[in-house]
């Protein structure tokens, strides 16, 4: 059995189906004709960094593509109800080009695997289209990961 979730597993209802392919189809793979169908005009991202818009978080996005080779998007859990899903989300590749998206700047490439975790919760509109959503990460345990020395400058 397969530790992420397939968009074929019937025990999840389709919009969580929908989120699994989004993942797999449009986030880890440049595709922003799916992502603009799937986002609302008016989506907002509330992260541990801020909020973004859509567009702002379609460049992360870009620039997670362009850093980590054989980037990945994969669910590990689902939860929905009415409008809403919540997630356990993965996000992973090799660190083999200059991370430009970090909390502190651009970080040079130190050839390593990287694995986020993510805890996701989901709001979709009266279109069904997403409109919002909230995440929690562990931006140091990321920052560790891309060979970050946290105490320099001390």
């Amino acid at each position: 059995m397969s530790e992420f979730i397939s968009p074929d597993d019937t025990r999840y209802d389709e919009r969580s189906r929908a989120l699994v392919r989004i993942g797999r189809e449009a986030i880890a793979v440049a595709d922003d004709e799916k992502l603009d169908a799937y986002f609302a005009e008016d989506f907002i991202f509330h992260g541990p960094d801020g909020d973004l818009t859509y567009a702002q978080l379609r460049s992360f996005f870009t620039a997670m593509r362009t850093a980590f080779e054989g980037f990945a998007c994969e669910r590990r859990a689902l939860i929905s109800q009415g409008d809403y899903v919540g997630a356990r989300t993965c996000m992973s590749g090799r660190f083999t080009a200059p991370f430009e998206a970090s909390p502190i700047g651009t970080i040079a490439p130190n050839g390593q695997l990287m694995r986020l975790e993510l805890i996701n919760h989901f709001r979709y509109d009266e279109n069904g289209r997403l409109a919002e959503e909230w995440v929690q990460y562990d931006n140091v345990g990321l920052l560790r990961q891309l060979g970050v020395d946290l105490t320099e400058g001390r």
